[in-house]
Order: C-alpha cells, then structure tokens, then sequence
C-alpha cells in the first residue's frame, strides 16, 4: 500500500464508469487521500449507465487502496461552490492538487441552443474552473519558489459542433488553466489541461463507437485509466516540469468538430 502522500480534490466523480472515477482509483492508489465532488442531478439528467449509489462505491474502491475520503454533492452552478467544497477538503488537512473531471455537456446547435443551456454551461466548464482555481490557490504559501507545491488539471474537448455550448465553454476552460500555470507557477503550482479525446464511458452509440476507432490509430478507443495514467504522472515528481500545457491523451485521435 502506498504512502500518503497529501489531499487531492476530484471533481465530476459521480459515476463509476467515469472519467473521474478512474482518476480517484488511480491517486488513491498512488498514496493521495481524496475529496471527490458529484452532483446527482447532473447525472439524473443524462441518464446515463450507473448503478445505485456510484459514489459510495467508488469511495469504497479508493478506501481499499488505503485512501482517506470525503465527498460533497455540490452543483458547481452554484457561485459558493468551490467555497464549499475547499473547506470541506482543508477540514483533512492541506490540499496539494486539484483536478477538474465535472462538465455540463448537453448536445445542441447553434440554431437551437437556448440561453438559459449557453449559461449553464459557462457556469460549470468556465466559471466553476475560475473558482476552483481561485479557491485552491487562496489557501497556498504566498511565498514564491522554485519546489513544486500544487498541481491543477482540468480536462478539456475539441468536440463544438453539434455540442456547441460545451465545446465553446471548454474553450474558455483552456484559457483559464493555462493563465493559472502562469500567473500561479511562482508560487509552486504547475497547472496542466488533457484532451483525453473520445472515451466510451456510456454515451456512445455503435455508430459513435465505431467511427472513434476507426479514427484512433492505436485501434480502440480511450478508457478513462488511459487518461489517469497521464493525471498520476502529472501529480508525481516526474511531471513537475510541466507547466501550462494543453496534453493530447489519445491514442492519435485528433477531432476538429
């Protein structure tokens, strides 16, 4: 069982078919305790594949590993959200990363979307990373140094059409952790974003499988441990070098829709 290592905020963990839940697996099993973020709603809404009570399995999975964990149901919507959730992880002690799986994703066009989806969306792909950002950084050393204190990571998609809302709100997510890598890198933090590409987590058709593999040279699609190798590598030593980075974690797949 791995040493602890410190406290690492997760959010988007309300599935365990997820992408945050593999990432949860995968830093418990590198020795972080964990505060993981859902909001069942969210899911609610999607209808995706989960089973009765996703979180508490997942929670159980990490325990296992010899990992401490806490959750929050908190709508990331929410403006006091990332308030909420920061005193909640500062209750187990001293949080050393923050990494951001949460996304509103409803499908819609520019014909169709609504305003009410296209704020919705910023709030939680955009607005939400700020705070998160901004909480997470309130509670480091103001000191500036070279040592590697805090890692930030968020997750990202090229896919806008059809989806626009959510690719532009995306967009912007980039913007916002990259600035963070810059305007935070004094201060010990390194903050990256992934572009994991398509993963099978639920929501693919046939069609949508088979058009992902055919488009993968690698020859399957991604799994969400594929992107929790590259979060883990972030979080330890070897990744402390980079540093506001946009990552392709994809098997080659490239998407510009």
């Amino acid at each position: 069982m791995a040493q602890r290592r410190g406290i690492v905020v997760v959010t988007g963990v309300g599935r365990s078919r997820g992408i945050g839940a593999g990432i949860a697996r995968g830093l418990a099993e590198d020795g972080w305790d964990l505060v993981l973020s859902h909001w069942a709603p969210y899911d609610d809404r999607l209808g995706l594949e989960r089973g009765g009570d996703d979180p508490a399995e997942i929670v159980a999975q990490c325990r296992e590993l010899g990992a401490r964990v806490d959750t929050v149901a908190v709508d990331l919507a929410e403006v006091d959200a990332a308030t909420e959730l920061f005193a909640a992880a500062r209750a187990l002690g001293t949080v050393h990363g923050l990494v951001m799986s949460h996304c509103e994703s409803v499908n819609s066009s520019i014909l169709d979307t609504t305003v009410e989806s296209w704020d919705r969306h910023f709030a939680v792909n955009a607005r939400a990373v700020w705070l998160l950002i901004k909480a997470f950084a309130a509670g480091l050393p103001a000191e500036q140094t070279t040592e590697v204190q805090a890692r930030i990571i968020a997750l990202t998609s090229d896919h806008t059409v059809h989806n626009l809302p959510y690719g532009a709100s995306k967009g912007a997510l980039d913007r916002i952790v990259v600035a963070a890598g810059v305007e935070l890198g004094a201060c010990g933090v390194r903050a990256n974003v992934i572009n994991p590409g398509p993963i099978d987590t639920g929501w693919m058709t046939d069609e949508i499988r088979e058009s992902g593999t055919a488009q993968t040279p690698a020859g399957r699609l991604g799994t969400p441990s594929d992107t929790a190798h590259l979060v883990r590598f972030l979080m330890s030593d070897a990744g402390g070098w980079i540093n506001g980075q946009l990552l392709y974690s994809n098997g080659g797949f490239r998407t510009h829709s």
